[in-house]
């Protein structure tokens, strides 16, 4: 492997990590409804678990209203109880053949909490970053030694790879401050 070969593959796993943060964002509720909270949520039904958006359509007919609608009309309650034990603070109301969630307006306290949740997330994401410049590192230097790469081309490629360390962790700065932002928001 090449030195520009561990630059790449750093490259790759920061974008992954990268996107978890963003995806485990967007399951943190802000004032409006959004399908993304509820679609994840796992639920216990026909002998496995199977995740809402599976067993069921979810619309937003109004900016803070979600409905929920299966396909199954067995699996109505036990998506009920899934919601329930979810940490959303939702209580879903089961409406003829769906359920709807109404999104109360978040109170100043709870939004403090949300962002408090978000930035450790965040921070999971920015340690995650760091764990892979870390090993990248290791792997530059083992390499290096190996195959008789020149020092000044050692030297360059960890400087690269400082280089995209910062980059990802400001793209998740960048993600933290966009939501703050959302959550804050009323």
């Amino acid at each position: 492997m090449t030195l520009d070969d561990f630059l790449l593959e750093a490259e790759d796993k920061m974008t992954k990590t990268e996107s978890v943060v963003v995806n485990e964002f967007v399951g943190v509720r802000t004032g409006k409804a959004s399908p993304a909270l509820v679609e994840n949520i796992i639920v216990e039904v026909y002998g496995s678990q199977m995740r809402i958006r599976e067993l069921a359509g979810i619309t937003t007919p109004e900016a803070r209203t979600l409905t929920i609608q299966p396909w199954d009309m067995n699996s109505l309650h036990p998506i009920e109880k899934a919601i329930q034990k979810s940490n959303l603070g939702l209580s879903p109301a089961i409406q003829g053949k769906a359920i709807r969630l109404f999104f109360p307006e978040l109170s100043e306290e709870r939004r403090q909490e949300f962002v408090k949740i978000i930035r450790k997330m965040a921070e999971d994401g920015r340690v995650a970053v760091r764990h892979v410049r870390r090993d990248a590192m290791e792997q530059l230097k083992k390499h290096g030694h190996d195959s008789g790469v020149t020092e000044d081309d050692a030297k360059h490629a960890e400087k690269e790879l400082q280089k995209l360390t910062d980059e990802y962790i400001g793209k998740i700065d960048a993600h933290v401050a966009h939501k703050e932002k959302e959550i804050m928001t009323v």
